[in-house]
């Protein structure tokens, strides 16, 4: 499996791959939920190998770190979701 980043990245990079609608499922700690927000709100910052800017539909602006980021999806398909452990938390 590869990182989220590195997904990023292909989206970014890969003209093919990078055709579609994606759209980015990370954990918000205040509402204990999974908010998914499409690519185009999120902003990766050069050198930045933590977090990303996330704007929120409801207009905030979030810092999310790579590793709260749970699945991604193209065209509504889940391409990519985080591992789960065996107690049922997330894997780093």
């Amino acid at each position: 499996m590869i990182t989220i980043e590195s997904l990023l990245q292909r989206i970014h990079w890969d003209p093919v791959f990078g055709q579609g609608r994606f759209t980015i499922g990370y954990y918000d700690r205040l509402q204990h939920r999974v908010i998914t927000v499409p690519l185009e709100q999120i902003r990766l910052q050069a050198g930045n190998h933590f977090s990303f800017t996330a704007l929120e539909p409801d207009g905030s602006v979030h810092e999310v770190p790579f590793h709260r980021v749970r699945e991604a999806h193209r065209d509504g398909v889940r391409i990519w979701q985080r591992a789960v452990r065996g107690d049922g938390r997330t894997a780093p």
